[in-house]
């Protein structure tokens, strides 16, 4: 029986290649990915920085976040990824910036990306001699009065992606197995069975053209992001659950530095990305975070917030982005990676760096958060669905049915990605999960 994945960014599209993967014993029934943006991937998944973690997770989402990095790897390795979609073995750094720096404590800039992780502690212990010179940081990061880092990271354990690519070819792979992709497309309702009360398919809108149409399914798969509690509430009006997903907006930057190339990528870091997180400067207001990526690319964040409100669309982030915000981020990228000016060094006082950066892209995008800090994983139980919706219990696998969530990743959207959609293949395939995910659970 058909399912339909309202959602087309990297969630709907790794629960679209797992359901018509060859483990999947209904790989050959029909799947459709609905996807309201007329331009693919301009949400978060196309605009995130790829950053991959394995064991960085509280106990909560340490299994799922395990699971997916494997899948990462494993793809990857497969699927040529290397060259596909960026993937790269990568290193995790900690810059400190104070006179005191070796003294250790104080902040971290990856403690936003923390919150809550099993790794905040483990971390900061298991690598306490591992504090070194700037010297041994990549050559695009700009030397800093005081400057040291630390290896945040265990070998292995951490890995770099360029997320749109990687969507790009999930898209591909399910498109090539049969998977019906619609855009732009708006789900207006769900129609039932006047007598079963099961779910019989669902009433589109085309946007361009604004005919409607009916898709048969028995299986609904709502992975929208930030978007996921509006497009439940128009399906199910009746219904009287709360997600409480929220967005989170992030303002992001890819960069071309000149001490960056890509003989040193393969030679000099033999293929290998950094991951630099920090609270320098202070006085920003934020903690950067710098990725190197497939390419020469260094991608650069940080900068966020939780109150700019969620357009209806998500190519519309682009209307409302603050030019302000993007000079923000800017100007701490030459801080960190610009060019030291002439007569200047790292032992200044106060190091001037000159701007000699390449923008390729400015981005603005809104990530799903929960209250919890945890993502939704998870069947819909049909009493929370209203209206009398009812699956049909003594059907097998896919024939039984029924409305699944996955959402509130936060910025752990792309490293869970793989791992969620094979857990949500697995619920919607009536199975055991992969790995528990009971405390994802509604």
């Amino acid at each position: 029986m058909a399912t339909v994945i309202i959602g087309g960014g990297i969630i709907g599209a790794s629960t679209a290649y797992y359901l018509t993967n060859d483990t999947s014993v209904h790989k050959s029934q029909p799947v459709h990915v609905i996807e309201s943006s007329s331009q693919p991937f301009s949400a978060a998944s196309g605009y995130a920085g790829g950053f991959l973690a394995r064991d960085w997770f509280s106990s909560a989402t340490a299994a799922l976040g395990a699971l997916s990095f494997d899948l990462h790897k494993k793809l990857a390795e497969e699927h040529g990824g290397a060259e596909k979609w960026g993937y790269m073995e990568s290193i995790a750094l900690n810059l400190d910036v104070s006179e005191h720096a070796k003294r250790r404590g104080g902040s971290r800039g990856d403690d936003w990306l923390r919150v809550g992780t099993s790794r905040a502690d483990a971390a900061s212990k298991s690598h306490e001699a591992q504090i070194s010179p700037l010297d041994s940081a990549p050559a695009w990061l700009t030397k800093q009065q005081y400057g040291h880092v630390e290896v945040i990271s265990n070998p292995g354990t951490v890995a770099q992606v360029d997320p749109r690519r990687l969507c790009e070819f999930l898209k591909d792979i399910t498109i090539e197995r049969g998977v019906r992709w619609h855009a732009p497309v708006r789900v207006l309702s769900v129609r039932k069975d006047s007598e079963t009360n099961a779910i019989e398919g669902v009433v589109v809108l085309n946007s361009e053209s604004q005919t409607e149409s009916f898709i048969p399914c028995k299986n609904i798969v709502i992975c929208a992001g930030p978007w996921t509690q509006s497009v439940f509430e128009a399906l199910f009006p009746s219904s009287s659950l709360r997600l409480r997903v929220s967005p989170l907006a992030g303002y992001s930057l890819v960069i071309r530095s000149p001490r960056h190339s890509l003989v040193q990528e393969q030679q000099t870091y033999q293929g290998r990305s950094h991951a630099i997180f920090t609270t320098h400067p202070r006085d920003c207001g934020f903690s950067p975070e710098l990725f190197s990526r497939h390419g020469g690319e260094i991608y650069i964040a940080g900068l966020n917030s939780s109150t700019i409100p969620l357009p209806s669309q998500a190519e519309e982030s682009k209307e409302i982005m603050d030019r302000e915000k993007i000079q923000d981020l800017k100007r701490v990228a030459v801080r960190l990676m610009g060019k030291l000016t002439e007569g200047h060094n790292e032992s200044s006082a106060d190091v001037p760096n000159e701007d000699d950066l390449e923008v390729l892209r400015e981005g603005l995008c809104f990530r799903p958060v929960t209250d919890t800090g945890r993502p939704i994983v998870s069947r819909v139980p049909d009493n929370a669905l209203g209206s009398g919706l009812k699956s049909d219990t003594s059907a097998p696998g896919r024939e039984r049915g029924g409305v699944f969530i996955a959402t509130g990743h936060g910025p752990w959207g792309i490293s869970q990605s793989l791992g969620t959609g094979r857990v949500m293949a697995d619920l919607v395939d009536g199975i055991k999960p992969s790995v528990n995910i009971d405390a994802l659970q509604l």
